[in-house]
């Protein structure tokens, strides 16, 4: 049974077009009719540029270690999901296609009704990583924008002699009335203040 129709765009790349045709099949039974098909890995960067796909498949058959190499860097490059599959592999290889974000890397499994499953499994697992990525960012900013802030209000408590809450509230009340981000004013603050501080006296 087909399944209805998928917006995403895949770019397919694979050298044999035997093997693309088994990958293409099994694609488009799964619905998935946008497809871009290139059988010429030399200039790809170009291609993926080009076609902008939301998806990348590669099919390598059996590469040799550098053909993996620049398939592990086109992957770290384009921050997507990919999902490439190979005949055999090594663990290091396997460790490669890992550290260089391939969301799916499968050997041994070129079959027309696993390549859904498969394509559908990279989605996810590129989808978690992003967000996990993402929530990690997150959460690096807000401590450093929380350091900005301890340092602006240690800042104002010394020369203001203010409370620390005094401080917290002087900073949000200039925030808010300037439209900005509590830790823009706090950048600001700290600038100014090396700014102004008298030089280091030489001994």
């Amino acid at each position: 049974m087909q399944a209805g129709p998928n917006p995403l765009s895949i770019l397919l790349i694979d050298e044999n077009r035997l093997r693309a045709s088994v990958i293409e099949a099994g694609l488009r039974e799964g619905g998935y009719a946008n497809l871009t098909i290139v059988h010429d890995v030399v200039g790809i960067a170009r291609r993926i540029e080009e076609v902008q796909p939301d998806v990348i498949v590669i099919d390598l058959g059996n590469p040799n270690r550098d053909m993996l190499e620049n398939m592990f860097q086109l992957s770290r490059a384009v921050k997507r999901p990919i999902a490439m599959f190979v005949d055999r592999s090594d663990s290091a290889s396997i460790a490669a296609a890992v550290d260089a974000g391939v969301s799916a890397y499968v050997v041994d499994g070129l079959k027309q009704e696993r390549v859904k499953p498969i394509l559908d499994m990279a989605i996810s697992r590129f989808n978690a990583f992003s967000r996990m990525a993402r929530e990690l960012e997150e959460a690096r900013s807000e401590l450093e924008n929380r350091k900005l802030i301890d340092r602006a209000k240690g800042i104002l408590m010394s020369t203001r002699g203010l409370s620390e809450q005094q401080a917290y509230a002087l900073l949000r009340k200039t925030a808010m009335n300037q439209n900005r981000k509590l830790s823009e004013i706090a950048e600001s603050l700290i600038t100014a203040a090396g700014l102004l501080a008298p030089p280091d006296e030489e001994s």
